[in-house]
Formats: structure tokens, sequence, C-alpha cells
């Protein structure tokens, strides 16, 4: 199976398509909310993905991995935090 990119070739993240992919992401999503139990049941895919991954990385590995996860964290909460003042914006001016 190819590799696929985590860059689109407008050289943005291109994970979003991998993300859908995941059925239990697309489940927890369909009603639009996110409640207690699947956040923590994400959270356990997370630790057992990192778990996963973490053991089997090399020292200089790991250090660009952990720089990797860190920048898409900051990424995602700046995100979201941009599009939450943006629907803000938008309303206010409706």
């Amino acid at each position: 199976m190819p590799r696929a990119s985590w860059i689109d070739d407008d050289n943005n993240p291109a994970l979003d398509p991998l993300v859908q992919k995941l059925d239990h992401f697309v489940t927890a999503m369909a009603d639009g909310n996110v409640d207690a139990a699947e956040l923590t049941r994400q959270e356990q895919n997370l630790l057992a993905a990192m778990r996963a991954v973490e053991k089997d990385l090399s020292d200089e590995q790991h250090a660009k991995v952990t720089k990797l996860l860190a920048e898409l964290t900051a990424y995602n909460v700046m995100q979201v935090l941009h599009d939450l003042a943006k629907a803000r914006l938008e309303r206010a001016f409706k």
C-alpha cells in the first residue's frame, strides 16, 4: 500500500482524509456532540497508537515525532480557536 502524504499539493496539512477513515471518529462526530465517554475512548486510541510507535523509534526519530506531535497539537488548538472566533464574528454581523 502506498504511503499517504501528510501534506497536500497546496502545501497544507492533509490529515483530514485520514481522520475521516477512522470509523470511531466519524461515529463520535455524527451527532455534533462529543461526550465524555467518546473523548475517553479517543484518548485510549491515542495512547495505544503512541505506545505502538514510541517503542520502535530511535532517539533521533523520537525527537522528530515528539516535535511533530507538539506542532500538530498546537495547530489543532489554534485552528479550533480561530474557527470559533470567526463563527462568533459572523454571527455578530448577521
